[in-house]
């Protein structure tokens, strides 16, 4: 068995039987330990992609191992990590930085289960993280930001909020992290640079009953870093998250364009109008459930229904 099957099985077994705190705290030792295993081995190797380097222990799929990788290529000065769109925070792209690497972190969501876990679990005082509660627009990322003393040069920026993805990034001024992890919306493709209009309470849920119409398509966040100063290093393997690098710090690293790198997701989270889980597989399949909904096309600077932009 590798490690990445006994980190499976352990993150099984803490979700059986009474929750006893003092089981999970051996649990999330075990898997601390075999995750930091993992994170020498992908650190001392250079991979032609980074989906070679994924580990799973916190994340929801191989970002642990992807950012783990990243880090033995970039030099990192201020450990320190932003990430917004948490949940509860018990799977996360930074949970392994705080806890393996004792990085000092920023966390932020709409509701208050990340603070609540915390306060659990004992991270908030064996560890150094701030919890925010606020619903994050382009409005107010800023001072969100700077009122919680992250400015300037940071370690990484982790950005998932289902929706305003695009938006948020491109507000940010305040913090200029080293490394980035944005959420992708595959279904989107690789050919096309759309986002969905910015609405400042979008909510993916109440946008559409797919749950297919969320934030931008990979070839429009690899603009949008680019003109901030970033170089695209790949997508992880489920096809959500995008991996960029400042480019004054990427030497190490291969640039690669978004249609080199994007990822078909496989996971199927496609609803009905109930909620009810329709597992719809192919790609123009899904695009067709949202086919009469508006996208920002940014190479021409206006909204277009997905049908038109897709030619569906």
């Amino acid at each position: 068995m590798n490690t990445s099957s006994i980190l499976a099985a352990l993150r099984g077994l803490a979700r059986i039987g009474p929750r006893v705190d003092a089981l999970e705290r051996q649990v999330e030792q075990l898997r601390l330990a075999l995750g930091g295993i993992e994170s020498r081995a992908v650190c001392e190797r250079t991979f032609r992609n980074i989906q070679e380097a994924e580990f799973r222990v916190f994340s929801q799929w191989g970002e642990d191992g992807i950012i783990q990788y990243l880090l033995g290529k970039v030099p990192i000065e201020n450990r320190a990590f932003v990430e917004f769109g948490v949940e509860d925070y018990s799977e996360s792209n930074t949970r392994f930085l705080l806890c393996h690497d004792n990085w000092r972190g920023l966390i932020l969501d709409a509701g208050d289960a990340h603070r609540r876990f915390l306060a659990r679990t004992e991270l908030a005082w064996r560890h150094s993280i701030d919890a925010v509660t606020a619903f994050i627009t382009r409005e107010n990322i800023n001072s969100l930001l700077a009122d919680a003393g992250f400015v300037g040069d940071i370690g990484l920026l982790s950005v998932d909020v289902d929706g305003n993805d695009y938006w948020i990034l491109d507000a940010i001024e305040v913090i200029s992290p080293r490394i980035l992890v944005v959420e992708f919306n595959s279904v989107f493709g690789a050919e096309h640079a759309v986002t969905v209009p910015y609405a400042e309470r979008f909510e993916r849920g109440r946008a559409h009953s797919s749950n297919l119409y969320f934030g931008a398509s990979l070839p429009a966040l690899c603009a949008l870093a680019d003109r901030k100063g970033y170089r695209f290093v790949g997508a992880n393997s489920a096809g959500n998250d995008a991996f960029f690098v400042r480019a004054d710090l990427a030497e190490a690293l291969p640039a690669l364009t978004a249609r080199e790198g994007w990822v078909e997701s496989r996971f199927r989270e496609s609803r009905d109008a109930r909620g009810r889980l329709t597992l719809v597989t192919a790609h123009r399949d899904r695009l067709r459930l949202i086919s009469e909904l508006p996208v920002l096309d940014l190479a021409s600077g206006r909204e277009r229904a997905i049908a038109d932009v897709f030619a569906l």
